[in-house]
């Protein structure tokens, strides 16, 4: 099996493919998942270099989100959903790969009419934004949302949501592509350029003097965006892709009272188990509407080009959700004919 096999740590630039890599065991509650998607995630960035906060044991397959089918050869545990053929979409430690075992639990149907290549960043992207806006934001209809890196993954699954919501989007961004990526593509009212001094006053203008409702940050810009939020603003800590731990302005906290909210979407599992399908069902529900879809970047690399992937991943060259194809599925074929 054709697998990107860790057996110390280092940047994926350095990773090489192993063509011979064991086949996966499946465990009790496990499936085997013939891998045709794998989404590409800054955290396995993180993770080949020994740095994130879930390390595996060595050795192991780098890739946590996938799109494929249920392989023929797999067992189907007791209350197992799903059988042979079944195209899935999830999670699991090892998605570099050709196949993959993976607790059924972790896994969901693909929406009716979305491509594997769509459905494999589904799993960490969607939810998180889904439960920052309405969970922990509340958002309501009408209100004002600057969403901070609106051309990424986590970014234009909020603009969509947002939107779908009844919400004013204002996304911000980097670059004049990805300021146009974030109105033509994910559908947000303004895009302002976070790399210019004193963006915030854009935003102020934007919204008449009032400010933002909510911000929702994935990348570690809450500091800079509470210059534009308004009174009673929440503001939504959902990561820091940027790299730096922010310290905030409690001050600022009190005079404008404003909320600070985190949201860690993985510890729903732990502490919140039975609002997670819940969250399901509602973004499923949005998916069938048509009212959001998947985003993904125009490029699509091939297994053997991991590296080059996290590579512009880590560049911040992408936007939408980067996806790597490790194999090419039927449907998706002769939906394109």
């Amino acid at each position: 099996m054709k697998a990107f096999v860790l057996n110390s740590y280092a940047h994926p630039s350095k990773l090489a493919l192993a063509q011979d890599a064991p086949e996966p065991t499946p465990g009790p509650n496990e499936v085997i998942v013939e891998i045709y998607s794998a989404a590409l995630n800054f955290f396995d960035i993180l993770q080949a270099q020994g740095k994130y906060q879930s390390q595996p044991p060595f050795p192991f397959v780098l890739g946590a989100e996938l799109a494929g089918r249920i392989a023929k050869h797999s067992p189907i545990p007791k209350g197992c959903p799903f059988k042979a053929g079944d195209r899935v979409f999830g999670q699991a430690q090892g998605c570099y790969a050709e196949r993959v075992a993976t607790d059924y639990r972790v896994l969901h149907p693909v929406p009716k009419g979305m491509s594997l290549d769509e459905a494999a960043g589904l799993y960490v992207t969607w939810p998180t934004s889904y439960e920052g806006l309405v969970g922990r934001a509340e958002l309501k209809a009408g209100e004002w949302v600057l969403v901070t890196a609106g051309a990424g993954g986590v970014g234009l699954a909020a603009v969509q949501i947002a939107k779908a919501l009844g919400a004013k989007v204002i996304a911000t961004a980097g670059s004049p592509e990805k300021l146009e990526v974030c109105k033509r593509v994910g559908g947000a009212d303004y895009a302002v350029d976070y790399t210019k001094e004193g963006w915030q006053k854009e935003v102020l203008k934007i919204t008449k003097g009032k400010g933002v409702d909510v911000i929702y940050d994935p990348v570690g810009r809450i500091r800079e965006s509470l210059k534009c939020i308004s009174w009673k603003g929440r503001a939504i800590v959902v990561g820091f892709a940027g790299g730096e731990i922010e310290k905030l302005p409690l001050n600022l906290v009190l005079l404008k009272n404003i909320s600070i909210v985190g949201l860690h979407w993985g510890a729903y599992e732990k502490f919140e188990p039975p609002h997670v399908p819940k969250v399901w069902k509602e973004l499923f529900d949005l998916f069938e509407s048509g009212r959001v879809k998947p985003i993904n970047y125009d490029k699509v690399w091939k297994l053997e080009e991991v590296p080059a992937g996290l590579g512009s991943l880590e560049k911040r060259e992408t936007w939408g959700k980067a996806v790597v194809r490790v194999r090419e599925d039927d449907l998706d074929q002769k939906a394109k004919l």
